[in-house]
Parts: C-alpha cells; sequence; structure tokens
C-alpha cells in the first residue's frame, strides 16, 4: 500500500501541535491544519506488509479500520474515497482522530524497525476534510422497522449502538441526565482535545437522521424525579445501558474530607460546562487560578487536568504517578505488537514545561495524607517514595516529603459503573461490579435489557466503546428481526 518504497524513503513527521504558549492563552483546539503534503507523504509509507496488525484487535483497532486502504487513499489524493473507506467501519472517526491514544500505531508493521505511520492525523484529516468538502450530510434510513429501542447514556458507545440501530431502521431514543449529549465526549473531554462545535456536529447529524436525544433525565428507580428504568423497560422493546465507568477511584487517607480535594471529573465537567454556557462568567466551576494545585494520578484525565489548571492560571503545578518512569523505547518485556508503554510527552506536559520550566511529573510516589490549614481546607499532602517488586510498591522510609497545595485533584481511574439504574431492575454484575453481559451478545440477566460500552467491560477507550455500541447494535438488531445485516 501506499508507495512500495515510501517507507524506506520518508520519515515519521506527526501533525505538530499548536504552539503552547499561544493555546496556553485559549481553549480552542490544540491542533494545527491539516497539511496536505504531509499527510500525502506519510500516507506512502504505509507498507504493503502482508497482515495489516494496526486495523484488528487485540492490538491494533478494535473496530476494524481499514487503514492500510485509506492511507494509500490519501497518498494518491483520494480523499473522498478515503472517506468511504474509514465510515465503512467507523461512526465517529473525528473524535478518535483526536482523542484515541492510537493503538494502531503501537500495532503497525513498520513499528517494528521505524517510527509508525501517522495513522492517527490522517483519519483525522480525512473525517474533517468530508465536513469541509460537504460529503458528509444526514442520510436517514429509507425505512422504518416499527422497533423501539431506549438507549440509556449518551456517551461513544451509545451514540455509536444509536447510529447503526437507526440506520437499521429501529427508532432510537437516546437518554442523557447531562443537559447536553455527549457524556465522556461532552464532559470529560476538555475542549482544547476534543472542541464540543465537533461532538455537537455530529451529534446534529444523528438527530437529522432521526435519532431522539432526551436531555437532563436520570434514569433510576423513578425516585427524586427520575425516569423509572422498568416503565422504560415496558415502553420499549428493547433498552441498552451505556452508562459507563463513572465511580471513581478514591484516595482514603487521613484529610480526605477536607476542602479542596476533588475527583478530576468533578473538575473537568463543571469547567466545560461553565465554558460552554458563559465563558466562565458564571463562575460556576472549581478555580485553579493563583493556587497551588498537585494531580495524583497520570493517564489522559490526568493530563486535562495539568492543561486545565494552566488555563486558568495556577501558581505552580505537580502530577504524581505512583508507578516507575517507562523507559524511552520498548522494554524487553513489551514486544510489538503490544501497546508500547514508553515514556510520552503529552500536551499538558509540554505546556507545564513551558509555563514553569520543567515536566510536572513525580514517580513513585503515594499519598500519606492530606494537611489541614486550621479551617476545613487542603493546604498540602504528605508523600513518600515507593520502590516496586513483586509484591508491588513498597514504601522507603525517611523519603517522606510535604508538599504545598490549594487544590488537589484525583484522577486515578474508575472502578465501575453507578448502580442506581441497574440496582432498580435487579441486574447481575461481575467481579469487578460492572454490568454482567457476555461480550459478543451483550445480554444482561435480565431480558430486553442489553449493556454496552465501560459500564460492561470498565474502564477502556473511547475507540473500545464505539466498538462494544456497534457490536450491541447488531445483537439489538438480531434480536428483534431474526437476524442483522449491521456490520
Amino acid at each position: 500500500m501506499g508507495k512500495p518504497t515510501g517507507f524506506k524513503e520518508f520519515p515519521r513527521q506527526a501533525a505538530p501541535y499548536r504552539d503552547a504558549a499561544a493555546r496556553l492563552v485559549d481553549y480552542k483546539e490544540i491542533f494545527t491544519p491539516p497539511d496536505e503534503a504531509r499527510l500525502r507523504t506519510q500516507g506512502a509509507r504505509c507498507m504493503d506488509c502482508g497482515v495489516p496488525f494496526c486495523q484488528s484487535a487485540p492490538h491494533g483497532c478494535p473496530i476494524y479500520n481499514l487503514i492500510p486502504e485509506w492511507n494509500d487513499l490519501v497518498y494518491q489524493g483520494r480523499w473522498r474515497d478515503a472517506l468511504d473507506r474509514l465510515h465503512a467501519t467507523h461512526n465517529f472517526p473525528e473524535f478518535t482522530g483526536r482523542v484515541c491514544p492510537a493503538p494502531c500505531e503501537g500495532a503497525c508493521v513498520l513499528g517494528i524497525t521505524d517510527p509508525a505511520v501517522t495513522i492517527k492525523n490522517i483519519e483525522q484529516a480525512i473525517v474533517d476534510r468530508g465536513y469541509a468538502e460537504g460529503w458528509i450530510v444526514p442520510t436517514p434510513p429509507s425505512h422504518r422497522t416499527g422497533r423501539h429501542v431506549a438507549v440509556v447514556g449518551s456517551g461513544p458507545a451509545g451514540l455509536a449502538a444509536a447510529d447503526q440501530l437507526n440506520k437499521a431502521g429501529h427508532t432510537v431514543t437516546v437518554f442523557e441526565r447531562a443537559d447536553r449529549i455527549g457524556g465522556l465526549l461532552m464532559y470529560g473531554i476538555p475542549n482544547m482535545k476534543l472542541g464540543k462545535d465537533v461532538v455537537q456536529r455530529r451529534v446534529d447529524l444523528l438527530a437529522a437522521e432521526g435519532v431522539e436525544f432526551v436531555t437532563g433525565t436520570t434514569v433510576a428507580d423513578g425516585s427524586d424525579g427520575s425516569l423509572d428504568v422498568r416503565a422504560l423497560r415496558d415502553d420499549y422493546d428493547v433498552v441498552l445501558l451505556t452508562t459507563g465507568a463513572t465511580r471513581p477511584r478514591d484516595l482514603p487517607i487521613p484529610g480526605r474530607e477536607l476542602a479542596g480535594v476533588h475527583f478530576a471529573m468533578e473538575f473537568l465537567h463543571a469547567n466545560t460546562r461553565s465554558l460552554l454556557d458563559s465563558e466562565h462568567a458564571d463562575g460556576a466551576y472549581i478555580s485553579a487560578k493563583d493556587k497551588n494545585v498537585i494531580v495524583i494520578g497520570g493517564g489522559d484525565t490526568g493530563t486535562d487536568c495539568i492543561g486545565t489548571s494552566l488555563r486558568h492560571g495556577c501558581k505552580s503545578l505537580v502530577n504524581f504517578e505512583i508507578m516507575p518512569q517507562p523507559p524511552k523505547g520498548r522494554a524487553p518485556n513489551n514486544p510489538w505488537p503490544e501497546w508500547p508503554r514508553i515514556f510520552r510527552v503529552d500536551y499538558g506536559h509540554e505546556e507545564a514545561a513551558h509555563k514553569f520550566g520543567d515536566d510536572p511529573r513525580v514517580y513513585c510516589i503515594s499519598g500519606k495524607n492530606f494537611i489541614d490549614n486550621g479551617n476545613g481546607h487542603v493546604k498540602g499532602i504528605r508523600t513518600v517514595e515507593v520502590e516496586w517488586s513483586e509484591g508491588g510498591p513498597k514504601e522507603i522510609p525517611g523519603t517522606e516529603k510535604d508538599w504545598e497545595a490549594d487544590l488537589i485533584l484525583l484522577s486515578m481511574g474508575f472502578l465501575g459503573p453507578e448502580h442506581a439504574v441497574s440496582d432498580a431492575i435487579g441486574l447481575e454484575y461481575d467481579q469487578r461490579s460492572n454490568y454482567q453481559a457476555e461480550h459478543g451478545r451483550f445480554t444482561t440477566s435480565i431480558d430486553g435489557v442489553f449493556a454496552a460500552g465501560d459500564c460492561r467491560r470498565g474502564q477502556s477507550l473511547v475507540v473500545w466503546a464505539i466498538n462494544e455500541g456497534r457490536e450491541a447494535a447488531r445483537e439489538i438488531d438480531r434480536h428483534l428481526m431474526g437476524s442483522s445485516d449491521l456490520p
């Protein structure tokens, strides 16, 4: 695919972010405009590798994107054809092209000896060009089956399922407890990484195709103004739960009750909602302005807390990681095509280094207790260094240290879904408290109730949520109609 010798002739050139100094003063997306010449050259690097590990799970793309095909089409300048091949397997490439960590690139065969093809950049450029050229337009189904499906949750799994079920002709209603559709895509990922106009553009397209959206509606047991899930089950042919894994992992050390210690999603959700509602004029968010901020936990969410705190104008910023610093290259126990567990500098780390002079991350460190300022507000945290062995992390005596902090954000992952909706109908859980539903079938212990996405599999990637939404839609279609033509 691509130019037969392109992988030998051209080095990897990833699309750069906007300059750190410029992007720190706004919440606009961090990406630079696409460079067609560079993208075509990068498409030329795609090898005729025989077995394209990039496009299949478990190591590559979970939704089986036809990556070598659209890389080649971009190299040839056939952008419209590339968009058709991209949409053949993918409902929302504008989301993953921005926020996916790109397991496809980790599994790229070229990555055995050289830097991988810039697959993620090419994917984003294809779909953005599709919108710019007017190629992406509403395509409502030609017929309706008379079957009705309720989808609870409007994150990537719910939206993917709704899109697929609507294409099959079913009437789909999506229920969302927030005031805007999108779930994690709308309120969990900051605007600078995924513009909310990008999310709303796709939501508007789905609405034009016939998907109905209901916001501000909590689905639970019918108490406290919630919509009773049992009534929903009676009114619809099928109910699909895509509520996400929204229970954050806590840090239960002394002083946890102090003001100024927040879960990451409290911070990020309120920030984005206030930004969209009033450009922060309403003050309805947790501000990091002029504060010493500590982010506990890495990953994408931790990076997003860093980037948001910097844009608020924090006084200082430190990011604690209990794990050791990863190596610059693959370790012997981390061979291709596994996801490369290597040291990376994400946008927030780069911005922190620009503002304060250093990478904000401190490794092999664990919190001992939060420190009270005497008035019930946090003024810092005491930590201890740890060393890792086969038995896990062990504290190193004599390494205790006090860190000053006015705002501490907990970004240590998620434990599973909330249980208000599932308890109301007596749903069974797996050993990790996720909704019990067999992968490939997505049926729960309650007849006519399906589950997909993070609420079923646990905290994962947006692209895996889309995979589960698509596959659950196919199984629901088969359940309703006896067979399915959905991919």
